[in-house]
């Protein structure tokens, strides 16, 4: 069972760490110049549905994706035996991350195809936000009450 764990927790940090590096190409890229940066700023209609589109993005998928898990944490997974727990923790663990991608990377694209800071903030909302779900063995463990065997 330990080994599951360990595999669990090496597959959420590599998820995260996956989660870090493409907002990190996104920014690389477009701080490099491309033909796609600022491709709507002179649109004014684009500008305010991707900037609105960006806002509700990250208005629902950043409580949604914190508080969701908690729940399901504490009224779905706990009761159930330790392998169906530890195959839905980690399920909903990359859901989770997900749910916090979409306005991240919405948000980038947004920042870079209408030059509005409200895409940026949006996307570092998001970013700030998966800094409450750093994967690790101990986080595990402590989430799901296992103790550490001897």
């Amino acid at each position: 069972m330990d080994e599951r764990i360990k595999r669990i927790a090496r597959t959420q940090r590599l998820l995260f760490l996956l989660f870090w590096l493409v907002p990190i190409g996104l920014l690389v890229v477009g701080e490099s110049g491309g033909t796609w940066v600022g491709r709507y700023a002179a649109d004014e209609s684009a500008s305010y549905a991707l900037n609105t589109l960006t806002i509700l993005l990250t208005i629902a998928c950043v409580p949604v994706s914190l508080k969701l898990f908690a729940w399901v944490l504490t009224r779905r997974i706990e009761p159930l035996t330790l392998e169906q727990a530890l195959r839905l923790y980690a399920r909903w663990s990359s859901l989770r991350l997900l749910l916090l991608f979409i306005p991240v990377t919405v948000g980038l694209a947004d920042y870079y195809l209408v030059m509005s800071h409200a895409g940026a903030l949006c996307a570092c909302i998001g970013l700030v936000a998966s800094l409450f779900c750093i994967p690790g063995e101990a986080r595990l463990r402590n989430e799901l009450h296992i103790e550490r065997e001897a």
